[in-house]
């Protein structure tokens, strides 16, 4: 950005916080209305903040409940410092947009706006407390650390409620009443390398803030004098999957100073459950509730929970009361299901989950949160939808771990999750990768932080195991504290010392491997037997940079950094990397795609060419996996490094942050249909893939080989393909082709025994190989002596299509059926193309949206149905947008009926 405009910028947002505008400052919110009964737990739902270099009144006097907030900033319930400040427009620029981010690290008049505490102060409204009335405030992780207060009084310090995941209770009650009450947090500012807070790497810039907030909320808990915590249904499913055998726990804490006998009685799966325990003054027990006539209860013939693919994902439900004196003191309640997770290692040392006894290829992506840590449920709901239409079965969260709707969610959807804590941070300070070193306080912290996250995490079906590591495994002394904080939290899954090649005493060989690569390399690369090859679980690997659609480029970048994307490789772009070199430059993707595709010509042809890679590479790496799952070095995991982005980025994702699918997406989506046919690198075999448990009867492949000009060159058909459940097979091999074009096609289908499509894929090939220098690999890429020739597909002739595309209303959702087809007319087949649904006066993108395909390949001739759905909205005309390699983009109605073309 040129001098004056950056000047300009800064200036803005200087202004911009110099003081709270107006609206601000006259937006109030009521008081939260805690609920009277005992065993409620209230969220405070909205905050006002404000700088303790503009607020200067002591803790004291903020806690009142007369404290005038006139120019503060009114904020949701779980906003961070940055949050807050988006969600009051406090910036005049748009943070996401080019370099603007730097701005608001610039300081204003006061000085920086993040190296003095922040103020977050809420009122509250209490009933009259009965005498046997506990009220606690219950903070659910501080970033990085906070002093609370209530109604004057200062009830806990900084020092002891500090770290991102620690859940501490403070009981208030001496310090309330009836009517208004009022809470006060002095957030203290947080940095990922001096405290156990959240970083970022190289995933995104860094927030300004360093997400300082109470990013997870603070809850108001109501009680009687005996309080539920830690709910927890441990289940040991038998080999044949027909009983259940559910031991039950609670943990109770007497609140008070005299002792009490509590009877603790409810249900778990319907079935009654009670015990009676005497708890002395302060007293906590964990305990174990069985059924009337066994000390513990039996299912019989359980409902089995799943992973998508799989089976169904059914949930069992468990709650109970504590009761004192003959009345309801506490409740607690959880949901669980029933299955089985095991992990051993391979004859060549890799880890192999296996659920339910069933062994599975682990299929997934590196989760990222908002970079800001904003709370948007609907959002989170959106990209689980994703991840389902995409056909992956995992989500590795490192570090950034999420609250307890994200688990819910995949609960319900089947996702598999591998939960842990981060790299090059204070996480791994005492590990030696960077941040400073441990002292007993962190220590403490990390304790902390374990045993709530083993507590949140423990009752989710989908939670498979837990990364004490990341890209190192923790010193002896972590590693020890870490088991036995997860053995007194009765964690009964997989401990994993490190995501790479790491042990420790305590939880073994670590099974993962972290070989790379991050950045380009060609589709054959993973069919390989080294490095990041198929072979083994691979932790986080991918081949880098990844170019969101036209629109959504040209949305992120300044127009001098759409220029600089295309026509200058060795330039630095913000969002590849703001703070690490290594992948602050495109190189190695643009050589690469110039070399491959052709030099490109503009933006649009740069972006159409990065699809065509994207969508080519990511498929490469699922299918090179799926296709080694029964090899003697057999693939067991993968993680694509990321599923998505914190903020619009240009590297690691399999949709971007404006949610908008492209070729990655579609090329992930293709490798991981349940039942799926695909062509392999390194043998040119042709591989049947089942992902399902069910086996499949006298399936037909057809298998073509055709010519840039179409002429199919070789042809052969499969018939009476019998395909196990959860199994991969070799059903053909393409011999050599004479007389190919220099760039040709393989186009593999797969049908029932009834001709029904299964599976339909399509391969563009160069009879120039991708060769790849292994002997210069260095942890990041491989790199290459020769590059494949794909430049003739610039001499596609220009292709025709047709559309016909209707649309319905189901529930909340629009649901859009499309007939794509191209022509026997048609001068050419149509490659890649993409359809989009537009709506509005102003065509606007409908997002979320599931495809059942999409980035197709047709030749004249050919017809394919597909469907999308996305939220319903208004009742404005839908558009069917089509655009692809070698067609014009053109737009179609989708009326009620059958649409017509624009």
């Amino acid at each position: 950005m040129p001098i004056a405009a950056r000047a300009a910028v800064v200036a803005a947002a200087m202004m911009s916080l110099g003081a709270v505008p107006a609206a601000i400052a006259r937006t109030t919110y009521a008081d939260t209305r805690v609920a009277a009964d005992a065993g409620t737990l209230t969220p405070i739902a909205h905050w006002q903040i404000q700088d303790t270099s503009k607020a200067q009144e002591a803790g004291a006097a903020i806690s009142e409940a007369g404290f005038a907030t006139k120019e503060w900033y009114p904020v949701t319930g779980r906003a961070t410092v940055m949050a807050g400040l988006l969600e009051n427009d406090a910036f005049k620029f748009d943070v996401f947009h080019s370099d603007n981010l730097r701005a608001v690290q610039v300081p204003d008049a006061s000085g920086n706006l993040f190296v003095t505490p922040w103020w977050y102060r809420a009122g509250f409204t209490l009933a009259k407390p009965s005498a046997s009335r506990h009220t606690l405030l219950r903070t659910n992780g501080i970033i990085a650390s906070a002093d609370v207060w209530v109604n004057g009084q200062q009830v806990a310090d900084h020092a002891d409620v500090a770290g991102a995941y620690p859940v501490h209770d403070i009981d208030v009650t001496r310090w309330v009443h009836g009517g208004a009450n009022a809470v006060a947090l002095k957030v203290y500012p947080g940095d990922p390398r001096m405290s156990l807070s959240i970083g970022w790497v190289d995933w995104n810039p860094t927030p300004p803030d360093n997400n300082m907030g109470p990013w997870r909320g603070v809850d108001i808990v109501q009680t009687g004098p005996v309080a539920l915590s830690a709910p927890l249904v441990q289940t040991t499913l038998s080999a044949d999957l027909k009983q259940a055998t559910l031991a039950v726990k609670v943990t109770a804490t007497n609140l008070d100073s005299v002792a009490h006998d509590a009877t603790v009685s409810g249900t778990v799966a319907d079935k009654p459950i009670q015990q009676t325990v005497h708890l002395g003054p302060g007293e906590v027990k964990i305990v174990s509730l069985a059924g009337s006539s066994a000390p513990a209860v039996t299912l019989d013939n359980p409902t089995i929970w799943w992973p998508i693919g799989m089976g169904d994902h059914p949930l069992y439900s468990m709650a109970v009361t504590a009761s004192v004196d003959g009345a309801p003191s506490d409740r607690a309640a959880t949901h669980f299901g029933v299955r089985r997770v095991e992990s051993s290692l391979t004859r060549q040392g890799y880890r192999q989950f296996t659920i339910n006894g069933q062994p599975l290829l682990i299929r997934g992506g590196g989760w990222a949160p908002d970079m800001f840590l904003r709370d948007d449920p609907a959002r989170m709901e959106a990209e689980f939808s994703y991840v389902v239409n995409l056909g992956i079965n995992t989500i590795r969260s490192e570090g950034k771990l999420e609250n307890d709707r994200f688990y819910e969610l995949a609960d319900r959807h089947g996702i598999l999750v591998l939960a842990g804590w981060e790299c090059c941070s204070k996480w791994e300070a005492a590990a030696k990768t960077g941040g400073q070193p441990w002292n007993d306080a962190d220590m403490r912290v990390a304790q902390a932080s374990m045993a709530s996250e083993a507590r949140l995490l423990r009752n989710h079906p989908s939670v498979i195991g837990f990364y004490i590591g990341s890209d190192h495994a923790p010193p002896p002394a972590l590693s020890k504290m870490y088991a036995d904080t997860l053995r007194a939290e009765d964690w009964s899954l997989p401990v994993i010392s490190a995501a790479v090649a790491e042990g420790t005493a305590e939880a073994g060989p670590s099974g993962m491997k972290m070989a790379g690569p991050y950045d380009w390399i060609p589709p054959s690369y993973w069919y390989a037997d080294k490095l990041g090859g198929a072979f083994g679980f691979d932790s986080e690997v991918s081949a880098g940079a990844v170019i969101p659609r036209l629109e959504d480029v040209q949305r992120m970048l300044s127009v001098q950094e759409q220029e600089a994307l295309w026509k200058y490789p060795e330039a630095r772009q913000y969002h590849a990397s703001a703070d690490w070199s290594t992948f602050a430059v495109l190189t190695p993707f643009d050589t690469a795609l110039a070399k491959r595709y052709g030099a490109p010509t503009g933006l649009a042809d740069y972006v159409a060419k990065a699809q065509l890679d994207n969508y080519d590479n990511v498929r490469a790496q699922f299918e090179a996996f799926n296709a080694h799952m029964g090899a003697a070095n057999p693939s067991t995991g993968v993680i694509y490094w990321m599923l998505n982005n914190a903020w619009p980025s240009l590297h690691w994702h399999l949709y971007d942050y404006y949610m908008n699918p492209a070729g990655a997406y579609y090329g992930a989506k293709k490798a991981n249909e349940p039942v799926h046919i695909q062509y392999s690198y390194d043998s040119r075999a042709i591989v049947v893939v089942n992902h399902t448990l069910d086996a499949r009867h006298a399936l037909q492949a057809t298998v073509r080989v055709r010519n840039l000009d179409g002429s199919v060159r070789f042809e052969k058909q499969v018939q009476g393909i019998e395909l196990a459940g959860n199994h991969a097979q070799t059903v053909s091999e393409l011999p050599a082709v004479a007389n190919l074009s220099p760039v040709h096609f393989v186009e593999l289908d797969l049908a029932a025994s009834d001709g029904k499509p299964v599976s339909r894929n399509v391969y563009w090939l160069s009879t120039r190989a991708d060769k790849l220098d292994w002997a210069k690999s260095n942890w990041y890429l491989t790199p290459l002596t020769q590059y494949g020739d794909f430049t003739a597909l610039a001499s596609m002739p220009r292709a025709s299509r047709e559309v016909h595309a209707s649309t319905v209303r189901e529930g909340k959702e629009d649901v859009t059926t499309v007939t794509l087809s191209v022509p026997a007319s048609s001068a050419g087949a149509a490659i890649q193309e993409h359809l989009s649904i537009r709506r509005g006066a102003k065509g606007e993108l409908a997002l979320p949206v599931r495809w059942t395909d999409n980035d197709l390949t047709l030749w004249p001739g050919e017809s394919i149905v597909l469907t999308a759905r996305y939220p319903a909205q208004g009742t404005a005309g839908t558009v069917v947008e089509v655009a692809g390699w070698n067609a014009p983009v053109e737009q179609f109605t989708a009326g009620v009926t059958q649409g017509t073309k624009h």
